[in-house]
């Protein structure tokens, strides 16, 4: 079965990598919700995927030439609808306690730029400290930081983002001991064979990020693991619409 995953949350209507967006995931049956991690001046671990606040809350500059009690003070909903205004930058703490208490979805977090060892445990410490390391995949496009991941937590799933196919991306993945390989949908057009030699590798593959039926009956047609989308409320009952003709017809596998 296809695994439906809330790109950032339910980003299409609520402000993205909020608390608001991640409860609209689960709200929208969305089996996973993907989330960026990023790092304060102070080294506290913040929800938000770019480098720099400007896009998504009321501030500007760097997120990583801000105290963590400056990015709270940011107003990180107004931008994406008045209904919003006050929302906050999660953190990672936050992210944990919504899992907690919101049975049936999984976290996929995405951990931005090069984490050392020491850094990436403030993620994978509080995720098995919350008991929720069958909930939890940690990924990156870093492989050192992938790497990392693996040292401070082996027994959390990792898997590594790509945005090209390189010959020995097999081989890399194998290298990192990641549990998943993650592309960009139009690499799986580029190289057909490449979901195949990752499956044979063993390796699930779940692809980003498809927001339109034609693409989603492609990437199904074709073995993905799970889509990453920006509509998964959309992408959820259109799963449940194709099962419910499959078992009407007698094709559902």
């Amino acid at each position: 079965m296809t695994v439906v995953i809330a790109h950032r949350g339910n980003s299409a209507v609520a402000p993205q990598n909020t608390l608001a967006a991640f409860e609209a995931a689960w709200r929208a049956g969305a089996d996973m919700f993907e989330l960026d991690v990023q790092l304060t001046a102070d080294g506290a671990v913040v929800v938000i995927h770019d480098d720099d606040v400007d896009a998504t809350t009321d501030g500007n500059g760097l997120v990583s030439e801000h105290t963590l009690a400056q990015i709270r003070e940011l107003d990180a909903g107004s931008w994406f609808s008045p209904g919003f205004a006050g929302a906050r930058v999660p953190t990672f703490e936050d992210v944990v306690r919504l899992l907690l208490t919101r049975p049936g979805i999984a976290l996929l977090c995405e951990v931005k730029g090069e984490w050392t060892v020491d850094q990436v445990r403030l993620v994978t410490d509080r995720v098995l400290a919350a008991g929720l390391e069958d909930r939890v995949v940690v990924q990156s496009f870093w492989p050192g930081t992938v790497a990392a991941l693996r040292e401070a937590a082996p027994t959390l799933q990792r898997g590594l983002l790509v945005a090209d196919a390189p010959d020995d991306l097999v081989a890399r993945c194998l290298e990192l001991g990641v549990a998943m390989c993650n592309p960009h949908g139009v690499l799986l057009l580029q190289h057909p064979d490449l979901l195949g030699r990752l499956h044979d590798a063993g390796l699930k593959v779940m692809v980003w990020t498809l927001d339109e039926d034609v693409h989603w009956a492609a990437a199904v047609a074709a073995g993905v693991d799970g889509i990453i989308t920006d509509r998964p409320d959309r992408l959820a009952g259109w799963l449940a619409g194709r099962r419910s003709d499959q078992a009407e017809h007698g094709t559902l596998a």
